[in-house]
């Protein structure tokens, strides 16, 4: 089947790659236009970009996506994985097939911009892929095909995602299988049962020690690799990659011990274990117990409190 893809970041190129080792013909891809890098004002392509060029595949990234941008293409089927932008009916109506999209939960739960973060700040213990057909709703077009994934204890949004680009792969291969061979069985989403998976915004970064250590544990593993979970010490803004919940009471936001182990910090409830930190220091280094305890210790020295807000607020 000739087929056009419309995607921008890492998980929308691997999708990308696995369709393109597939016996379907991409013909063209879409993708956001490049931004400027986090440093300088050079401008930097999106993943997928990088993918559909190394492939010589022709690439299109229209500030608004119309179905003036297919003049000259002949696709049947546009797939859509993290596009970055909401398709208009026409363009949802353009190909034989039309549009089918690879979403990162299982649908309706967590529709929306989030869905990776949103299932591990809530506590799932289960998530995974849907394939649906696209309709003019955010995400709640008809089912082709999910695969469940467990999350497990330890699971950030970088390995979660990690997993289910590897589910993707696979089920949105078997999806356009079908749909060619005319065999595909679109199911209809329980719109009672939906979720909304809203866009992460920096401050939700921000540790509440108040919390429960539970609650901390999540929301590092959430924000991991981005934008990072962080607290403030002093008016240093520190940066926490890595930990988990552990034995332990104080009070909270305060370093309870420093070990090989980690930094303990206490919590609302129980204790939370850093085990990877980042100071806006020396080399801004990201920190494992034994370099903590080797060279930061006057620094993180327990006693010391972590806290919401910098100290210079007065809060």
């Amino acid at each position: 089947m000739k087929v056009a893809f419309a995607g921008t970041p890492e998980f929308a190129a691997g999708h990308l790659q696995a369709l393109i080792a597939s016996h379907h013909d991409v013909v063209a891809v879409i993708t956001q236009p490049d931004r400027p890098g986090k440093r300088g004002k050079k401008l930097i392509p999106s993943p997928v970009k990088v993918v559909a060029e190394a492939a010589a595949i022709p690439c299109l990234q229209p500030t608004k996506l119309t179905t003036d941008n297919f003049d000259g293409l002949e696709f049947d089927l546009l797939v859509v994985v993290a596009y970055g932008q909401i398709l208009r009916p026409p363009v949802l109506a353009w190909p034989k097939y039309g549009c089918i999209n690879v979403h990162a939960s299982l649908l309706p739960r967590w529709r929306g911009a989030a869905p990776v973060q949103r299932a591990i700040l809530a506590g799932d213990q289960e998530t995974g892929v849907t394939v649906i057909q696209m309709d003019e709703g955010l995400d709640t077009g008809a089912m082709l095909a999910t695969r469940n994934i467990t999350i497990e204890s330890s699971e950030t949004t970088a390995s979660l995602l990690s997993k289910m680009l590897e589910a993707g792969g696979t089920c949105l291969i078997e999806v356009i299988d079908s749909i060619e061979a005319g065999s595909i069985n679109p199911v209809a989403q329980e719109d009672s049962q939906s979720t909304y998976a809203s866009k992460i915004e920096k401050p939700e970064a921000l540790i509440d020690w108040q919390a429960t250590a539970a609650r901390v544990d999540r929301q590092v593993r959430a924000f991991q690799p981005d934008p990072v979970a962080f607290t403030y010490l002093g008016d240093k803004r520190v940066k926490i990659h890595a930990g988990e919940v552990a034995a332990g009471a104080g009070p909270a936001g305060e370093i309870l011990s420093v070990t090989a182990k980690g930094v303990l910090v206490g919590c609302g409830e129980s204790a939370y274990l850093i085990q990877a930190i980042q100071l806006p220091l020396g080399k801004g280094s990201i920190l494992s117990p034994k370099d903590v305890m080797n060279g930061w210790m006057d620094v993180l020295s327990p006693g010391t409190r972590f806290e919401a807000a910098p100290a210079s607020t007065g809060r």
